[in-house]
C-alpha cells in the first residue's frame, strides 16, 4: 500500500488521541477514590449491622418497657379498688383478706418498679451506644460523599477529555485515505498500536531495535509505502531520524 508521508505521519496524532480515549476510559471505569470507597464499603456495612442489632435491642427494651407500666398500671387498679372496698366494708374477715392482697400487690408493684427501673437503665445505656454508632456513620457517610462527590467530578472531567479526543480523532482520521485508517485500525485491533514512530531504528510501537536487515528493508522503501513493524505490527512512520 502506498499513501503519502503527511497523511502516514497524521496517523501518529490518531494513535496518539487513541491513547487518550483509552487513558480516559480506563480513569472512569477506575476513579482514584474508588480504592477508597471499596476500603469504606466493609466499615459502613459494620456500622449498618451494629446500628441494626442495637436498635432491635432498643426496640425490645422499650415495648418491655411499655408492658411493665401496663402491668404496673393494672397493679396499681386493682390496689385502688381493694383500697375503696376496705373503705366500704364492716367485715373483719374481708378487710383482713384485702389487707393482705393489698400487702401482695404493694411487693407485686415495687418489684416490678426495680424491673422498670432496670429497664429503663438499659434503655438509656442502649441509646447512648446508639448515639456513637450514629456519630460513627455520620462521620463513615460524610467520606463517602465527599470521595463520591470527588469521583463524580474526576469522571466528568475524564468524559469531557474522552469525548474531545473523540471529536478530533474522527476529524483527523476523517481526512485521511479510508484504506490507509482501515489499516490502521486493523492492525492497532490486532496488536494494540497501529501506528508508531521509527527513531533510529528503533520502533517506539515495540520499544526494539529492528533487525539489520528488517531496518534495510524499511530503509530502502519509498517514502510513500506503508511499512509495517515486524515486532509490533505498527505502520512504521518515517523520517529523516529514523
Amino acid at each position: 500500500m502506498k499513501a503519502d508521508p503527511r497523511d502516514q505521519s497524521e496517523l501518529l496524532r490518531v494513535q496518539e488521541l487513541d491513547n487518550a480515549i483509552v487513558q480516559a476510559t480506563r480513569a472512569i471505569a477506575n476513579p482514584s477514590q474508588a480504592k477508597a470507597l471499596a476500603t469504606l464499603e466493609p466499615t459502613a456495612a459494620d456500622i449498618r449491622s451494629r446500628r441494626l442489632a442495637v436498635s432491635g435491642e432498643l426496640d425490645d427494651a422499650k415495648a418491655e418497657l411499655t408492658r411493665m407500666e401496663s402491668d404496673v398500671a393494672v397493679v396499681e387498679a386493682r390496689m385502688e379498688r381493694d383500697s375503696d372496698r376496705m373503705q366500704h366494708t364492716a367485715s373483719v374477715k374481708d378487710v383482713a383478706a384485702l389487707e393482705a392482697e393489698l400487702q401482695a400487690l404493694r411487693k407485686r408493684r415495687g418489684d416490678l418498679e426495680d424491673i422498670e427501673l432496670n429497664i429503663m437503665e438499659r434503655i438509656e445505656t442502649l441509646e447512648a451506644g446508639l448515639a456513637t454508632i450514629d456519630a460513627e456513620g455520620a462521620e463513615t457517610e460524610g467520606e463517602v460523599a465527599r470521595l463520591e462527590a470527588e469521583r463524580a467530578v474526576e469522571v466528568t472531567d475524564w468524559e469531557r477529555k474522552r469525548a474531545d479526543a473523540t471529536t478530533d480523532r474522527t476529524t483527523i482520521a476523517s481526512a485521511l485515505p479510508v484504506d490507509l485508517v482501515a489499516l490502521y485500525e486493523k492492525q492497532r485491533g490486532r496488536y494494540g498500536v497501529g501506528a508508531a514512530r521509527l527513531v533510529g531504528g528503533v520502533s517506539l510501537g515495540s520499544n526494539m531495535k529492528l533487525s539489520p536487515s528488517d531496518l534495510a528493508v524499511v530503509r530502502a522503501a519509498a517514502p510513500d509505502e506503508v511499512v509495517l513493524c515486524p515486532d509490533s505490527g505498527a505502520i512504521l512512520i518515517r523520517d529523516e531520524n529514523s
